[in-house]
């Protein structure tokens, strides 16, 4: 079980009649957005690249900094009414920018986008 992991080891103990039987379940928590779905979910991603992908059902969101794969999954169920399949996190990092004036160099922000792989036939209106 990894320190931060989102698994959790549960045991239930059973008595047979030689002894104590443990059994293990690994459970994944899941997480909950209450109410802040739309904070994880920022705005659909519109690129080139990304609107390529949506015809095999991947959707590229900008999400927030602190956002894991289990509240942007239950993001979009909250959202977009669909399950996701898959969902993968990019982080981009910030880049050096020329600017124009005195200083010269500014940096842009640092942004996180999610992949979300939905299954067959299921798709997001974006309106």
């Amino acid at each position: 079980m990894a320190l931060f992991g989102t698994t959790k080891n549960t045991s239930t103990k059973a008595k047979a009649k030689k002894g104590k039987v443990v059994v293990r379940h690994r459970t994944r928590s899941t997480a909950t957005t209450n109410g802040v779905a739309h904070d994880i979910i920022r705005a659909p991603w519109f690129s080139e690249k990304a609107l390529i992908v949506t015809e095999k059902g991947i959707y590229t969101f900008d999400v927030s900094e602190r956002a894991t794969k289990a509240s942007i999954a239950s993001a979009i169920k909250e959202i977009y009414k669909v399950e996701p399949r898959k969902i993968r996190i990019v982080n981009l990092p910030g880049k050096p920018k020329t600017m124009r004036t005195k200083r010269g160099v500014g940096h842009r922000a640092s942004r996180r986008k999610a992949y979300v792989y939905l299954n067959a036939g299921d798709t997001i209106q974006f309106s």
